[in-house]
């Protein structure tokens, strides 16, 4: 019974689970994904401004799912994750693993084995907290690179 209870008081405040605390997923959606790209190999590519690579066309899905425009960042792994602490970018993509050493400052995805050019466990790299916008990129990686 306090279950309930519990419950059905959180039912009324509007809290839905999962939550981002900063709206990522809501400011993605019909908007523009701010995606962090760093070279690796065919799974992310860099031709000046032109990020390309089996991630890349993941994140351009992703987007296209969301109705929103991609605009790519391209930096070292400790610039994205420091423009992901910012809130500069909403993700990023690279030849992370789920052995990142990132993990301490950002969020991680599940892994992902089957992303053409992989030699192992692919993860992305997202903002600590929004939960809704690890949800939504899941659900869609799900679908297109399942784990």
């Amino acid at each position: 019974m306090p279950l309930l209870a519990i419950a059905l008081c959180l039912a009324g405040c509007g809290l839905t689970v999962p939550s981002d605390p900063q709206g990522t997923l809501d400011h993605v959606r019909g908007g523009v994904l701010h995606a962090g790209a760093s070279a690796s190999g065919e799974l992310v590519t860099v031709d000046g401004s032109e990020v390309g690579g089996s991630l890349a066309e993941l994140v351009e899905g992703l987007a296209e799912s969301l109705d929103a425009e991609v605009e790519w960042t391209v930096g070292s792994e400790e610039d994205l994750v420091d423009d992901l602490e910012t809130g500069d970018i909403d993700l990023a993509i690279g030849g992370m693993t789920d052995a990142t050493p990132w993990s301490a400052r950002v969020a991680v995805t599940r892994a992902y084995y089957t992303i053409p050019g992989a030699r192992g466990p692919v993860v992305l790299l997202l903002p600590l907290g929004e939960n809704a916008w690890q949800a939504a990129i899941e659900g869609y990686l799900d679908e297109e690179a399942a784990p």
